[in-house]
């Protein structure tokens, strides 16, 4: 058991790592001009992903280890982290936690981003899957999926209208084109 709670603390670490380096790219972004979009739904992101964290430790405790289960599951979760980690170096400083769209950038065709059109969330979904299966925490998985359906839903929608207006709009002007 401890050490599913090392790995939960090692993915929470992650975390803090991601917002540390999303509020550097988002000061980088901002000072070319770019524009967030979808502020109202990301303090219930943060809630979402801290929950499924707090899910995995509480739900565990009476869970137990399944290795059948469990190391697929932690399999498809470091698959997901690469994933996740080939999506940050992909956008380099222009990956963040929020959608922040700088005016004239040609949208990024490379790394994974070449194969789908919104990998980052494909690990999002793999992860919020794998993470809680590693150590039998199936009510926390389907919990979790089915809220971040509804919310990647929002969120993929605000993010393609924030691209597709970014790509019209003349950032000088104002004027679509």
């Amino acid at each position: 058991m401890s050490w599913y709670f090392l790995l939960l603390a090692l993915v929470a670490a992650e975390r803090l790592a991601e917002l540390a380096m999303a509020g550097r790219n988002a000061a980088w972004s901002l000072a070319r001009g770019g524009r967030e979009y979808g502020r109202g739904h990301y303090p219930a992101m943060v809630v979402l992903h801290t929950a499924l964290l707090a899910g995995c430790a509480a739900e565990a405790v009476h869970r137990p280890f399944l290795p059948a289960l469990g190391w697929p599951a932690l399999a498809v979760l470091v698959a997901a982290q690469g994933l996740r980690w080939w999506c940050v170096l992909s956008l380099g400083p222009r990956w963040n936690t929020r959608v922040i769209v700088v005016p004239g950038l040609p949208l990024v065709a490379a790394g994974p981003y070449r194969l789908l059109r919104h990998p980052n969330y494909a690990a999002v979904v793999l992860e919020g899957v794998a993470l809680p299966l590693v150590h039998t925490a199936w009510m926390t998985a389907l919990a979790f999926t089915l809220l971040n359906a509804l919310l990647l839903r929002v969120r993929i929608r605000c993010e393609n209208s924030a691209l597709t207006y970014a790509r019209t709009a003349d950032p000088l002007l104002g004027l679509v084109r």
